[in-house]
C-alpha cells in the first residue's frame, strides 16, 4: 500500500530517476524534486529566523499550498544547522549555516504538505547522511 502511494506521488509530481533515489532505509527525494513539487502544488513559504549565530541557525518555515484543484493547507516546521568538524559535532560541516537551516525547513515544509513524511520519505537537505552517494 505504501509503496502504490509513493509511487502515485512519483508520477503526479513528475519525479524522475534523478529526482529520487534509495539510502539504506529511506526513499530521498534531491534538490530538484524538492522544487518540482513545489511548482506543481504552487506552495509558498513564509520564513522567520528564530536563532542566528556564527555557528548554529534556527529557521521556522510556514507553508500554504494552493493546489489548482483547491484544498491547499498550511504546515508549520523548523530546520536548523549546527557547524561541527564532524558529524558528531554538529549536523552540517558547511560555514553556511543559515542556508543549511532555511533549504531544510523549506524541505520539510514541502514534505509535510504532500504527504511524503508520512510514507517516510525524506529530503536530501535533511542531513548530511541522506546526501546521495557517487558510487
Amino acid at each position: 500500500m505504501k509503496t502504490e502511494l509513493i509511487k502515485e506521488k512519483y508520477i503526479k509530481y513528475k519525479l524522475t530517476k534523478d529526482d529520487v533515489f534509495k539510502h539504506q532505509h529511506y526513499i530521498i527525494i534531491t534538490r530538484s524534486g524538492i522544487e518540482k513539487i513545489m511548482a506543481i502544488e504552487d506552495i509558498g513559504i513564509d520564513y522567520e529566523v528564530v536563532r542566528c549565530e556564527k555557528d548554529f541557525a534556527v529557521v521556522k518555515a510556514t507553508a500554504e499550498s494552493f493546489p489548482k484543484e483547491g484544498g491547499g493547507h498550511m504546515v508549520l516546521t523548523f530546520g536548523s544547522a549546527l557547524k561541527g568538524e564532524t558529524y558528531k559535532d554538529g549536523n552540517t560541516n558547511s560555514w553556511y549555516v543559515m542556508e543549511m537551516a532555511e533549504k531544510r525547513a523549506m524541505s520539510r515544509a514541502v514534505l509535510k504538505l504532500t504527504g511524503f513524511y508520512e510514507l517516510g520519505v525524506f529530503s536530501e537537505d535533511e542531513s548530511e547522511d541522506f546526501k546521495k552517494s557517487n558510487n
